[in-house]
This record gives structure tokens, C-alpha cells and sequence, in this order.
């Protein structure tokens, strides 16, 4: 039976109320140094669903752990068959306008560098260099035998081959490029094996119950030491993993700015919340600052996958 990670938090009423001004997040652009810290509901306006917005997918969907995935044949043969039609769908997300607004800011110097705990390389499509993929990137597979890194352009040739004319209908695509797919459609997706050395295959992906390395978690630290003031975009901030960088700021007196429409975890740690969209916010307030935005990168990704 599949268990559910601990990945809920219920906002109390206690909790700062949110702003419609995104002024405080203009005055620390203009002051530069700033680290972004975004989370999946960067990427909705891309056409990829959030985990915990009004239709986020863990109100139906349960992330499959790491345990599970590295317990037995049949949990990777469901992982597998589901991410691979995911991925036909995920793998052609275009940047947003708010992936396009970061990667401006980055540009006109405001920025001290990109964390993201989202998994779909769309900063990079969108122009931003030197992104810290904290959950890593599903453009990448490795291998748990031998560590062996591959495009994931590459496993979808081989699963394509392997499994000629798989295309059940899935109910919905999650954040994790994992598409909702019953027992029935997965039980003769046949999963592929290392080209190297036959080991298990797994996406480049921090799963949940799996942590993130702690080198990347030290460099992360660093840049939250280096930066002026820490910007959260789109992310409810309910697990550690980038609640910690909240935290860390906010002991040592930066301002930290969140711009999510929801309450988040990270609230109370806040010297303001926005509660705005992204897309259009960003927008604006790269209009205001004078940054111009690059329109050639609209396209779909061309990174790998």
C-alpha cells in the first residue's frame, strides 16, 4: 500500500496578512543582490500544475518516495510508464513570463543568482544562467549502479522503442512530469536498463523521502550568505528544503519577499507577502524598472530532453 509523504501544512489565522503592493520587491531590485527562490507555481502559467494550489496535484496524486521506487520492479515499472507519457507533454513546456521577467533581472545585474526547487529547466529555456536545480532535472537520468548521467531524450528513444504504440489517455499531468495513469494501462510497460551496465534507471530528481546532496544544499547556504535580500516566487515553502533558505535569511536580517498568491509556511518570516500572480507582476515591475524583456525566449526548451 503507498503511504503519503508528509507534505501538508495548514495555514493558521494568525499568520501576517498578504499585500497587493509589490513595492517592497521593486525596492530591493533596484538595491540589487537579490537571490530568487522559486517553486512550482513558477512554472503553472507554463501549463504545469502546482502541488498545493486550489487545483494542486497532491489532492489526488501521491508523489511516489524514493523507497518505493527503489522497492520492487512493479513500482518502477508504474513509475516509468506514467513519467514517460508525462514527459511527451512536460518535455515541451515553454518559459512563462515570469521565467522570462527572472531572467531579465539576472541580465540588468539585480540578481545574485537562481535556486529552484522545480524540476523542468524552464529558467534556463527562458535565458537565466547559472541556475541551482535543488530537486534536480528531470532532463537527466542516472543510473543507480554506476552513476552513468544520460539525456532524457535519450531514454525516451529507447522506452519508445521498447514499448511501441504505448498511449493510454491520463487523467491529469503532475509537477513532476508524472502523468495519472491507472494499474490496467501500466501492467506491460516494459522499463528499460542502464546502457552501460544494465543497473536501475532513475530520473536526476530528488524524490520525496530522498534528500537533497549536501553540497547543494552548502552551496544554496552561500548564496543566501552573499545575497542582499532573499525573493521567494511561487512556492508554498511546506517542505524543508526551501523553507531552510527562508529561515537562514531571516536570522541573519535580510528581508525576505514572497511573492505567492496563497499564504506559505515562510510567512511569518517575511517582510512582506504579495499575494499577486506572477506572470503579470513580474511583468510590471520589470516595466517599471526599465528592464526589457527578451521575447525570443518564449520557445520551448531545447536543453536536454
Amino acid at each position: 500500500m503507498r503511504t503519503r509523504p508528509t507534505l501538508s501544512w495548514t495555514p493558521t489565522a494568525d499568520l501576517p496578512p498578504g499585500t497587493t503592493d509589490p513595492g517592497p520587491v521593486a525596492d530591493a531590485l533596484r538595491a540589487g543582490g537579490v537571490l530568487v527562490l522559486s517553486g512550482a507555481g513558477m512554472s503553472t502559467e507554463s501549463g504545469i500544475p502546482d502541488y498545493r494550489g486550489e487545483r494542486g496535484s497532491l489532492r489526488r496524486h501521491t508523489p511516489m518516495t524514493y523507497q518505493e521506487f527503489t522497492g520492487g520492479e512493479p513500482a518502477r515499472r508504474r513509475y516509468w510508464a506514467r513519467s514517460h507519457l508525462g514527459w511527451r507533454t512536460f518535455g515541451r513546456a515553454a518559459p512563462n513570463a515570469g521565467h522570462r521577467a527572472v531572467a531579465a533581472f539576472a541580465r540588468s545585474g539585480m540578481l545574485a543568482g537562481v535556486i529552484t526547487q522545480n524540476v523542468d529547466g524552464l529558467h534556463q529555456a527562458a535565458g537565466s544562467e547559472g541556475v541551482v536545480e535543488l530537486h534536480g532535472s528531470l532532463g537527466r537520468v542516472v543510473c543507480l549502479s554506476c552513476g552513468d548521467l544520460s539525456p532524457r531524450r535519450e531514454l525516451a528513444r529507447r522506452l519508445e522503442e521498447a514499448n511501441a504504440g504505448f498511449a493510454p489517455t491520463p487523467a491529469a499531468l503532475n509537477p513532476d512530469g508524472d502523468a495519472d495513469l491507472t494499474d490496467a494501462q501500466v501492467v506491460d510497460f516494459r522499463p528499460v536498463p542502464c546502457a552501460i551496465c544494465g543497473g536501475i534507471l532513475k530520473p536526476d530528481v530528488v524524490f520525496f523521502g530522498e534528500n537533497v546532496p549536501p553540497r547543494r544544499v552548502e552551496h544554496c547556504r552561500e548564496l543566501v550568505d552573499a545575497a542582499t535580500s532573499l525573493l521567494v516566487l511561487g512556492s508554498s515553502l511546506t517542505v524543508m528544503s526551501g523553507l531552510r533558505f527562508v529561515r537562514q535569511a531571516a536570522r541573519a536580517g535580510k528581508p525576505v519577499l514572497i511573492v505567492n498568491r496563497d499564504p506559505t509556511r515562510g510567512d511569518r518570516d517575511a517582510a512582506a507577502r504579495i499575494a499577486l500572480p506572477l506572470g503579470t507582476t513580474l511583468t510590471a515591475l520589470a516595466g517599471g524598472l526599465g528592464v526589457p524583456l527578451d521575447e525570443r525566449t518564449s520557445g520551448p526548451r531545447t536543453t536536454e530532453g
